[in-house]
């Protein structure tokens, strides 16, 4: 077990010239993670249309093909973030980000003119390649930018941005349909991704590197000029540097997954970003993401009604993460998993519970409602954000880039998991599938208690130290 004490938080004041240069970057940065949201928000929309016949300009889907266009991006985005977690720890964070916006673009006018299902299976994977890039090496680069005082609340921002990337997909979605009577509407809706991809790559061209990578490379007089852009004093940059100089001399000794294996307390940490992926994914978020209609018209709601709730599971993801951001600068990360762990687990069973006993009716479906939004709610404001932050915190420098995008690949693997076994679970189960999610996430509750260090309040340098001495012990 390690240890749970909290470190002191920093109690700096706000640094105005680090302030504004880093939101500056933080808000470059996370035009991946827009896109990142709009793409895997979309496709609820567009997939109705798609389905319709090639004659009235649809592409015929039927369920298999359904599958395979939906599931194509996840799987995509379990590569992409394996790539891109070797190509960052390479070639940088701000390159890789760059590349990864041709690459959305590509898979945007793609997926935007495919002729047929192979060729729109295919851009669904290209696309997926650079969501799943993204998702990997955004929160690291906002991480490696701002100051410890900071780090919570920018790379928060990387959740807001996916969740309101996914409730513009679903407004446009909704609006697109009412409004527009061309039978390629979907066409519009996948094509407006390629507004987050363009505003990634300008914004990358007027970014610096990430001042950590550029010391990994022993580039210390570039190191040195992106600090002193993005911190408020000499001091402040001298102690960086010298911090970062002192792990050079250790961790250029060790180099790859040799490092990884060979390093058991950096196998440890791999095992807890994978375990912390499995706990995020088997909350069940994307099977509510996902499948809330399904399960509201399971209740005798029509059809239109459940599309509309739809736009509520954004609305509310967004609120949430709102808050999450303000609590984050507050609570420690441990405390924010917990309690939303606990919160995930009474909403599941509640839900359960209402599908399970009461009769069909309105009464029934808003009930069943009033548990997603509760789960999403809490799920948005204390795990979801939370995850982003740790996958941006927990690795060493030399290894962040790759071990970050093995982690979240298999968080892509989870995900994929749970939108594959949601819909054959409900109907082997029904119900009590939702009891079976309250059971799985009771233990993931006790994964975090006995197994996540806190890591609040530290420096990213003395983070790395304070790690390896918990996990040594």
């Amino acid at each position: 077990m390690v240890s749970t004490t909290l470190p002191a938080a920093s109690t700096a004041p706000p640094d105005t010239k680090e302030s504004r240069f880093v939101f500056k970057v933080a808000i470059a940065a996370t035009m991946g993670a827009l896109a990142f949201g709009y793409d895997t928000g979309v496709i609820s929309g567009a997939l109705p249309f798609m389905s319709a016949p090639p004659e009235t300009g649809g592409l015929g889907l039927n369920p298999l093909t359904e599958g395979l266009v939906t599931s194509a991006l996840v799987f995509g985005a379990a590569f992409g973030s394996l790539m891109a977690g070797t190509l960052s720890d390479k070639y940088g964070r701000r390159t890789t980000l760059l590349g990864l916006s041709l690459v959305f673009l590509i898979g945007v006018l793609g997926t935007t003119f495919a002729p047929s299902v192979a060729m729109m299976v295919v851009m669904r994977f290209v696309l997926g390649l650079a969501v799943g890039g993204a998702s990997a090496t955004v929160p690291v680069f906002i991480a490696e930018m701002a100051g410890p005082s900071r780090r919570a609340r920018l790379v928060s921002q990387n959740e807001l941005m996916i969740v309101s990337g996914q409730l513009i997909a679903y407004i446009l979605n909704a609006a697109l349909a009412h409004f527009s009577g061309s039978p390629h509407v979907w066409r519009y809706m996948l094509a407006i991704a390629a507004v987050p991809a363009v505003l990634l790559g300008l914004g990358m061209l007027l970014v610096p590197a990430s001042p950590r990578w550029l010391a990994s490379k022993n580039r210390m007089r570039e190191a040195r000029a992106v600090l002193e852009k993005i911190r408020s004093s000499d001091r402040q940059v001298e102690k960086e540097l010298a911090e970062m100089v002192q792990l050079n001399k250790i961790e250029h000794e060790q180099a790859g997954w040799s490092a990884v294996l060979g390093t058991p307390w950096i196998r440890k940490l791999l095992w807890i970003g994978v375990g912390l992926g499995f706990v995020a994914q088997f909350t069940g978020v994307n099977a509510f993401m996902y499948f809330t209609p399904i399960i509201l018209t399971s209740t005798g709601l029509g059809t239109n009604a459940a599309l509309t709730a739809t736009i509520g599971n954004g609305v509310v993801a967004v609120i949430a993460t709102f808050i999450g951001i303000w609590l984050i600068g507050k609570l420690g990360r441990r405390q924010m998993l917990l309690s939303g762990l606990g919160f995930v687990i009474a909403s599941q069973a509640a839900l359960g519970a209402v599908l399970l006993f009461m009769s069909d009716g309105l009464l029934k479906s808003y009930a069943a409602l009033a548990c997603i939004l509760c789960f999403l709610l809490f799920m948005q404001m204390l795990i979801s954000p939370v995850y982003w932050l740790l996958m941006s915190e927990l690795f060493p420098m030399h290894l962040r880039g790759v071990l970050t995008g093995t982690a979240v690949a298999c968080q892509w693997v989870f995900n994929g998991l749970v939108a594959l076994l949601f819909p054959l679970a409900m109907a082997q189960f029904g119900s009590a599938t939702f009891f079976i999610f309250a059971g799985i996430n009771v233990l993931s509750l006790i994964f975090v208690a006995t197994c996540l260090p806190e890591t609040k309040g530290r420096s990213l340098e003395g983070l790395e130290k304070y790690l390896e001495k918990e996990l040594r012990a």
